[in-house]
């Protein structure tokens, strides 16, 4: 867990650093940016899709992904479920995911 921690917050690092050096204002894209903790469980579903054939999971598997990653990793629990919460999020990252319209 410290590892994939530590891994998140040098990646995070590096999009406030890339940011600022294009000239943006932190206090308007702080807040756009994901915490530690949801940056692992985006890892952790990205490697999870990776592995089942790179195909974007549909509403259902995305939900059971992140429940199986809050019950492998019990201490990301609270990032999980306030991603899975946010079905529209003013954040740009957030990858939305809806029900496949018959």
């Amino acid at each position: 867990m410290e590892l994939l921690r530590a891994e998140a917050a040098d990646e995070l690092s590096v999009l406030v650093h890339e940011r600022l050096r294009a000239g943006e204002d932190p206090w308007e894209f702080m807040d756009e940016l994901p915490t530690v903790d949801e940056l692992v469980v985006y890892l952790l579903r990205a490697e999870n899709i990776a592995a089942d054939g790179g195909s974007r999971p549909n509403a259902s598997r995305h939900y059971r992904v992140l429940r199986q990653i809050a019950l492998e990793y019990p201490p990301l629990t609270k990032a999980v479920w306030s991603l899975l919460g946010d079905a529209n999020t003013h954040r740009r990252w957030d990858p939305t995911v809806r029900a496949e319209a018959s």
